[in-house]
């Protein structure tokens, strides 16, 4: 995502990139589950590394924005932008129980 250096980040592009960055690894994480429960361990874990990828991206946007504040309260908090943390929050945690739960699921069906 590139930033205008001379303006302040574009508040609806930022929180749409965590949002649909931060779904769509929340969705490969399920996927990779359903992959796990089913037995195909290999499709699991390519699901699981697409899903870091795109969280990678969800993340960088953040970080982005983060200095883009310079911990000076320039960027508007809004609801939105609440949510889409919150978006990118549960993502993070979705990937890291549902690698655990592929881990079991691998151990007991091997």
């Amino acid at each position: 995502m590139d930033f205008d250096e001379d303006s302040m980040l574009d508040t609806e592009e930022v929180v749409m990139g965590i949002i649909v960055n931060a779904g769509h690894s929340r969705s490969l994480c399920y996927e990779a589950l359903n992959h796990a429960k089913a037995g195909d361990f290999d499709h699991a874990s390519k699901l699981l590394e697409m899903a870091a990828e795109a969280g990678k991206e969800a993340h960088a946007i953040q970080t982005k924005l983060i200095e883009e504040d310079e911990g000076m309260g320039k960027t508007t908090m809004t609801l939105v932008m609440v949510h889409a943390q919150d978006h990118l929050m549960t993502s993070i945690l979705c990937r890291e129980m549902i690698t655990e739960l592929v881990q079991i699921y691998k151990s007991k069906l091997n």
